[in-house]
């Protein structure tokens, strides 16, 4: 950012106490919400990583079930016995904000309780702890892509916020502080020359008087 040029005079002056005084304001302002937007990222990380944890925990078991099932009915039995949903769902998607920073929100709106969607005379008892672990899994997968959409916004925000924050502390405020020092001195200099052409001339005119 190119150095800022100020006119030596009192209004200037003034006005850049002022241009100063908002600064001030405007970066303590900005490093609150740089920090509340850290601990705010630090807590959905947190979730995101338990959440992951979990869901890969039990999707492993629903396709150790569905390996085991798969060996004792058969791939053909298998596709046939999943033919029908075991409980109609649909995602709801909106919007929710989190220091005023839009994200999305998934919600599962499910019509009826769960069933199997098969008869269980020609059907393994893996295949039902496998279809079971699955119908757990979706409302966890869908919180996830929610968490992890949610912490890439927060992440975005926080280098916007941090990059404000360091253009107002190390460019902004330097710069009129820095202009403020150079009219001060200005308005000094001139000042100090004023009275020394104010006593030259109440000398002369004094001389004249004599």
């Amino acid at each position: 950012m190119a150095a800022m040029e100020f006119k030596p005079t009192r209004m200037e002056l003034t006005n850049l106490k002022k241009r100063k005084a908002v600064a001030v304001r405007g970066h303590k302002m900005m490093k609150d919400k740089r920090d509340e937007l850290v601990r705010r990222f630090i807590v959905y990380v947190r979730r995101n990583r338990e959440l992951r944890e979990e869901m890969e925990r039990k999707l492993g078991e629903a396709l150790k079930a569905f390996v085991l099932a798969r060996a004792s009915m058969g791939g053909e039995a298998i596709e046939e016995a999943l033919m029908y949903p075991a409980r109609a769902a649909q995602v709801a998607i909106g919007m929710e904000h989190v220091l005023s920073i839009q994200v999305p929100r998934l919600t599962i709106e499910e019509s009826g309780e769960f069933q199997y969607p098969y008869g269980f005379a020609t059907t393994s008892a893996e295949l039902d702890g496998a279809v079971r672990a699955l119908g757990e899994i979706l409302p966890m997968l869908l919180e996830l892509a929610q968490v992890e959409k949610t912490c890439n916004r927060l992440a975005d925000e926080i280098e916007k916020t941090r990059r404000r924050v360091n253009a107002l502390e190390y460019v902004m405020i330097p710069q009129f502080i820095e202009g403020i020092r150079q009219i001060k001195m200005k308005l000094d200099e001139n000042e100090r020359g004023n009275l020394t052409r104010l006593m030259k001339t109440k000398d002369m005119l004094a001389k004249k008087g004599n």
